[in-house]
């Protein structure tokens, strides 16, 4: 566990900055807000707390950039600072979640990968005419990049006799 230190706001041209997922905790330096060029912020799902250091630059990055952070409040958050209520938003759903692929993509890429693979393969194999028509034009390149490589092997070979 570590912290952001306050020399971070000395690196004036810094243009990206990524602290995501290092176990950083305590609050967000405001030297931060000295980073006039930082056009990338991201200080997720780590454990940070505390108010955002007001500034222009740091209210400029949206709040996917500060996700995870369950203590953290002021803008860009919904999570106002002054009480102890969360505001029904963004934050009070992902908190919860935490960091986990929604199972909905888990399960799309999965069925995906089931169709495309039976769609291709189990057309090869109950249809005799399509199999036919892949081996033959799997044939036909096999035959088309040996006659290439040759080819141009051979005159690789000619030209080099010359010199």
């Amino acid at each position: 566990m570590g912290s952001i230190l306050e020399k971070i706001g000395r690196m004036t041209s810094l243009l990206s900055l990524d602290l995501s997922m290092n176990h950083l905790s305590g609050e967000i330096s405001q030297s931060l807000a000295d980073l006039t060029f930082l056009n990338h912020l991201n200080l997720s799902y780590n454990q940070l707390w505390g108010r955002i250091p007001l500034s222009t630059q740091l209210q400029s990055f949206d709040a996917f950039s500060y996700i995870g952070n369950a203590q953290l409040c002021g803008a860009p958050l919904t999570k106002n600072c002054t009480t102890d209520d969360e505001s029904l938003g963004m934050d009070a759903i992902e908190e919860n979640e935490g960091f986990e692929m929604p199972w909905f993509y888990i399960n799309s890429m999965g069925l995906g990968f089931i169709v495309g693979f039976w769609g291709v393969c189990g057309g090869l194999i109950f249809k005799k005419n399509w199999r036919y028509a892949y081996f033959q034009f799997v044939y036909y390149m096999r035959d088309w990049v040996y006659v290439a490589v040759a080819t141009r092997l051979n005159w690789f070979c000619d030209n080099s006799r010359t010199l």
